[in-house]
């Protein structure tokens, strides 16, 4: 095993071992919990079959980015930008309806989210702005206001189907901003924006009749539905029904309740038949209905793994975009993990956010795994520049690739 991962699979040995860890538990579990998906194909395996496919493309996937220098990366994330901005823009006329949400986009019978390739081109482009920073104030507004234009302009092409996403992608943007050490002033001004941009839209639902907002904003109305539902589920007389509009939340709750502290091991779950969302947005439910407390409790470790060796990965990048690059690729799966997780367990409203590398999909999955064979593929350099001679300075990423100026954006 030793010698498969040093000949063959570079990079850190330990994130090998999580990224393959969740890839086996994605498949165990996706049998079990996609027994509606069985009945509806008339074939126990179909559904697993296809979730295997998707795994094993993205392995392959990972495993050829972590081969591509970053530098390269970083070049084609700027394509990437473009092509998934004209995606969103054509998903709004065109989209792809599933769970009154038209966030899909069908070509040539191949279904995808273009979100999903936005959300990595735009942290790949931000971790480039914010490493192009230097220590000179003019150069800071330069980049943080491109920046700027970039996350406002894909975030709110994003938003009007899918805040969650918006939401998250604006929230490590802006972490990533922080830890580039973007001045606090402009870093309060944004969250302050957001903060009144926030409150104007909730007013404007609250007061706007639904049948006089312009189509594009109703989905809006969903949202505050959900929040307004999830703030009084503490009701008594609404503790213990279940309708509609409660199903997934409230069989969610059961499912978890049903785990225990060992579960009921793997293939006994009970409501995975009742749960509408038990393949994706509700299978860390399933996960501890048969693993139980201890079985969800290694699964959050092992994401949290992930996030520590990103910091421990970040501190040794002679580079700063790789640095800022890991750190923001990390937080996006890991705090999609924990949203996840926080609505099968009724702590936050349902959002529609898949559990990384585990939940069914195709695109998200594909992505996923992009995400892994980029942090893979850094510290496969970082180890490569460890065994070479130091002889006079070391050359990185900023003294090869030539600043692009983007004063124009």
């Amino acid at each position: 095993m030793e010698t498969l991962f040093k000949k063959y699979l570079k990079g850190d040995t330990t994130l090998w071992v999580v990224f393959i860890a969740l890839c086996i538990l994605s498949i165990i579990e996706m049998y079990s919990a996609s027994s509606t998906l069985a009945y509806k194909a008339s074939s126990h395996l179909m559904p697993v079959l296809r979730h295997f496919g998707f795994l094993v493309g993205g392995v392959l996937i990972a495993f050829a980015v972590h081969l591509v220098p970053y530098k390269i990366i970083r070049i084609l994330s700027y394509f990437g930008l473009v092509i998934s901005a004209a995606l969103l823009v054509f998903v709004l006329f065109k989209g792809h309806s599933e769970n009154d949400a038209a966030r899909w986009l069908v070509i040539g019978g191949v279904q995808f989210q273009p979100s999903e390739l936005a959300k990595l081109s735009v942290i790949i482009v931000a971790a480039d702005l914010i490493s192009r920073i230097r220590d000179n104030t003019k150069d800071e507004w330069i980049y943080f206001r491109n920046t700027m234009i970039i996350l406002i302009i894909i975030c709110g092409l994003i938003l009007l189907e899918n805040f969650s996403t918006a939401f998250i992608l604006f929230t490590v943007v802006f972490i990533m901003m922080f830890i580039g050490r973007i001045s606090l002033k402009y870093l309060g001004s944004m969250a302050g924006i957001l903060v009144i941009a926030l409150l104007l839209g909730y007013g404007a639902v609250k007061t706007i009749p639904e049948n006089s907002m312009p189509h594009m904003f109703k989905r809006a109305y969903t949202w505050v539905a959900r929040i307004e539902r999830h703030s009084d589920k503490g009701v008594k007389e609404n503790k213990y029904v279940i309708n509609d509009k409660n199903r997934q939340e409230k069989y969610g709750q059961i499912a978890i309740a049903r785990g225990g502290v060992f579960g009921v091991l793997p293939g006994n779950s009970v409501e995975r038949d009742y749960l509408p969302q038990a393949y994706s947005d509700f299978i860390f439910s399933i996960i501890v209905e048969e693993m139980g407390l201890i079985g969800g409790v290694l699964v959050i470790i092992l994401y949290l793994i992930l996030l520590f060796r990103a910091g421990q990965i970040a501190t040794k990048c002679s580079s700063v975009f790789a640095a800022i690059l890991v750190i923001g690729l990390s937080l996006m799966i890991v705090i999609q993990t924990f949203i996840n997780m926080s609505v099968a367990t009724s702590l936050i409203p349902v959002t529609g956010q898949p559990l990384p590398l585990i939940s069914r999909g195709g695109t998200s999955i594909l992505i996923i795994c992009v995400y892994f064979g980029i942090i893979f593929g850094i510290t496969r350099q970082i180890k490569e520049e460890e065994q070479l001679p130091m002889e006079g300075d070391s050359e990185t990423v900023e003294d090869v690739l030539p600043v692009v100026e983007l004063d124009n954006l």
